[in-house]
């Protein structure tokens, strides 16, 4: 007969199995702080040594990391995708960045209608308050806190998409543009003009969610990256006017 004894689990294992969730499921991110040792022992109804195990272990498994007299950190895993020599040739190719905003365009589109679809009404209140502190952040003339924001509007609409897959993707993809491989995205919130084109899109992209359209929501998000994808190339050619009338100023006055 094909059955096996049933062992008992070890406390140390379930908590191992239950952090490991709670970081594939992006609900514990990169760099984020666990509890106190007591605190979180408490949280979990385990003994402190039980802990100690399941945090070895995880540590081992290269999922946390133990920072003297800080704490326990999740570890950061992201960069992880990508190569250091990758990321070198992403931020030195222009192509990169317009397959990187196509891949966006792609992969948002989706994430977009699969939270109109299988959002929870918190994963959706999650992302209309994200909105709403956009809406206010807009009203600043400093534009540093609304890109913030708009970064994470994306990500919640990722998260409510419920692929964990996608989810740890995307994620290490806006790490990267976090670092400006691709482009300065801050570039595009100085304008007054695109700040209020990129707020009025945003708003179309949480209507389609907010309505669970799933055809409306996606069309928001290629119509955004659209916009973003037609915005650095016109700051590219831009840029290379003005390097050529720099060329020619130099030439005139003999510098």
């Amino acid at each position: 007969m094909p059955f096996l004894k049933v062992a008992p689990e070890k406390l140390s294992s379930a908590v191992v199995r239950q952090i490991e969730q709670l970081i594939l499921r992006g609900i514990l991110r990169p760099g984020e702080r666990l509890p106190s040792e007591r605190d979180l022992a408490e949280r979990l109804g385990v003994s402190r040594p039980s802990l100690r195990d399941a945090i070895a272990e995880l540590a081992e498994a290269g999922l946390l990391v133990s920072r003297a007299g800080a704490g326990i950190f999740v570890a950061e895993v992201l960069g992880s995708a990508f190569s250091p020599a990758l990321i070198r040739l992403f931020s030195t190719h222009e192509e990169a960045v317009f397959d990187y905003i196509s891949f966006r365009r792609d992969m948002e589109g989706l994430a977009a209608e699969r939270a109109a679809v299988h959002g929870s009404e918190t994963d959706l209140k999650v992302i209309d308050t994200i909105f709403g502190k956009m809406e206010l952040a807009h009203q600043k003339r400093d534009p540093s806190d609304e890109a913030q924001l708009d970064a994470e509007f994306h990500m919640a609409i990722i998260e409510a998409s419920h692929n964990v897959i996608m989810l740890h993707m995307l994620r290490s993809m806006f790490e990267l543009l976090r670092q400006g491989v691709f482009y300065n995205r801050q570039v595009m919130f100085k304008n007054r003009m695109t700040r209020d084109q990129l707020l009025d899109q945003h708003r179309a992209m949480n209507a389609g969610i907010q309505a669970r359209d799933p055809v409306a929501a996606r069309a928001a998000v290629t119509a955004h990256l659209a916009f973003v994808e037609q915005a650095f190339h016109d700051q590219m050619r831009a840029e290379k006017n003005e390097a050529i009338a720099r060329q020619r100023l130099e030439h005139e006055t003999g510098r």
